[in-house]
């Protein structure tokens, strides 16, 4: 199984649900609070060309995006492939 990066913050509902899906299929995330890291949050910045919303996701070294497209791989079927690939 891949290795998932989240950028996040709390309190974000949108991390929370991005989190809960990824629990339901048991992935260990490596999670970063760009809140409480300006160096995680700059990061964050050049690895999604400027993406300021949180949660921002990586799979490996695929970028996903936030909560809304974690959400929408999964219904399609696309996040198990990207997980085990």
């Amino acid at each position: 199984m891949k290795k998932v990066t989240m950028y996040s913050g709390d309190p974000c509902p949108y991390c929370a649900a991005a989190k809960a899906l990824l629990k339901t299929k048991k992935v260990e995330i490596e999670e970063f609070d760009i809140w409480k890291d300006p160096v995680k949050a700059k990061e964050m910045l050049q690895r999604t060309n400027g993406a300021r919303t949180i949660p921002q996701i990586f799979i490996g070294e695929t970028y996903i995006g936030g909560n809304d497209k974690l959400q929408e791989a999964n219904r399609k079927g696309e996040l198990d492939r990207l997980l085990s690939e």
